[in-house]
């Protein structure tokens, strides 16, 4: 019988061939990554290339709408300024105020001028007259005065009245 010498021999053999089929298909598959790396880091670069022109040419772009509008923006308000100037030295603002000031004052005249009329002929009332008299106030300053404020002054009488008999 034989010592095993032979087994060993074709075991060895089969573990040689196995070794250098895994290492064939090692190097034909690093190959073809390394190819796939290699394809991927070059379309990375044209990517980056790519996403850095189209952002310097948009930022450009806002760049330049930016510059307009200031422009835009300033022409606008040195024409304003200079309108504000003429204005001035016509004197239109003068005018306006001046006119304004007329038309205000005769409407708040006979308002007053109510107010002060009930105040002095009911001096001695309660609150509630008074609150009366805000009311009539508020309603104669739009409208005509002379109508209303008759009717108010009645009740502020009878008010003071009430007063005067409660003492």
């Amino acid at each position: 019988m034989s010592n095993g010498n032979g087994v060993t021999a074709t075991l060895s053999n089969a573990a040689g061939a196995v070794a250098d089929k895994a290492k064939e298909i090692g190097n034909a598959v690093s190959k073809r990554a390394s190819g796939a790396v290699k394809s991927a880091k070059k379309t990375a670069t044209k990517a980056k290339k790519a996403v850095g022109k189209s952002a310097s040419k948009a930022k450009k772009a806002v760049d330049k709408r930016v510059t307009k509008a200031k422009k835009t923006l300033a022409s606008a308000s040195a024409s304003a300024k200079a309108e504000v100037a003429a204005l001035k030295k016509k004197g239109a603002g003068k005018k306006t105020a001046k006119k304004a000031a007329k038309k205000a004052a005769p409407k708040k005249a006979p308002a007053k001028k109510a107010a002060k009329k009930t105040a002095r002929k009911a001096p001695a009332r309660k609150a509630a007259a008074k609150k009366a008299v805000r009311k009539a106030v508020k309603k104669a300053a739009p409208k005509k005065a002379a109508k209303k404020a008759p009717a108010k002054k009645a009740g502020a009488r009878k008010a003071a009245r009430k007063v005067a008999k409660k003492k």
